[in-house]
């Protein structure tokens, strides 16, 4: 397994892909613009109009921008994927890198690591933005439960974005996995919240953002709810690989 580990001309290379697709490109940008931009928005017109107004959890109010963020994480992801299956291009990246588990593993490395870093200072400026508006609602930046809600957005972004790479392996459609995805989260989880709060804790938005919440109303904790969603990224990524080693080219 060492032979297939990523080198550091694969992940330039495909840092450089990354930054040459202008959606791929956009959506990564996309994902600090929506989170934080709508955050903040939110907050100057309605934050401080009454207690709850953004939400029953103030803490995961404060995040309230994620809803849209994930939308441009599964468009990175996905958009990042999808590049590898149009007029043979993927051919020509295993023509460059011959060892398929190589390739694969240093495009989810660089995924990885470029949504996890801009997920960090999204969550940052999402917070901070946001609370400048909030008057007597205010959360202090400097709590345990903020700093530990601000590491699990930017995880949060990572792994939802870990998720769609892996789902668009399988399907090589960005496409077909956007339009999968965006409706579960923002439809179909809360449909299924309603009707069955036991099952939904489970499914991968709810478990991941009980890192942002105050208090627990599931029995999942903040960290057991992340490792849920790790599980559901890793299960993609997984699915992803198989998919590629198997496959032609």
């Amino acid at each position: 397994m060492s032979t297939a580990l990523p080198t550091v001309p694969v992940l330039h290379s495909e840092w450089i892909k990354i930054r040459s697709l202008r959606g791929t490109f956009g959506a990564l940008i996309a994902i600090f613009v929506a989170t934080a931009g709508i955050q903040t928005l939110t907050a100057a017109l309605i934050g401080d109009a009454e207690v709850g107004s953004m939400g029953d959890d103030p803490l995961l109010a404060a995040f309230y921008g994620l809803n849209f963020g994930q939308i441009a994480a599964f468009a990175f992801g996905a958009t990042a994927l999808s590049a590898e299956f149009h007029n043979g291009a993927l051919r020509t990246s295993l023509t460059a890198v011959p060892n398929r588990a190589r390739f694969y593993l240093s495009k989810m490395a660089m995924l990885a690591g470029l949504a996890f870093v801009v997920g960090q200072l999204t969550g940052l400026a999402t917070f901070v933005g946001g609370q400048r508006f909030m008057g007597a609602y205010t959360l202090e930046l400097g709590g345990p439960e903020t700093y530990r809600a601000i590491f699990g957005c930017g995880a949060y972004l990572m792994f939802m974005t870990l998720m769609a790479a892996g789902m668009t392996a399988i399907l090589r459609s960005s496409a077909a996995v956007l339009s999968l995805l965006i409706p579960f989260t923002l439809i179909v989880s809360f449909i299924i919240g309603a009707k069955a709060s036991d099952i939904a804790q489970y499914l991968p938005d709810r478990a991941g953002q009980m890192m942002m919440r105050a208090e627990s109303p599931d029995a999942l904790g903040p960290w057991t709810g992340l490792g849920v969603l790790a599980v559901w990224a890793l299960a993609a990524v997984l699915g992803g690989w198989l998919s590629v080693r198997r496959r032609d080219a």
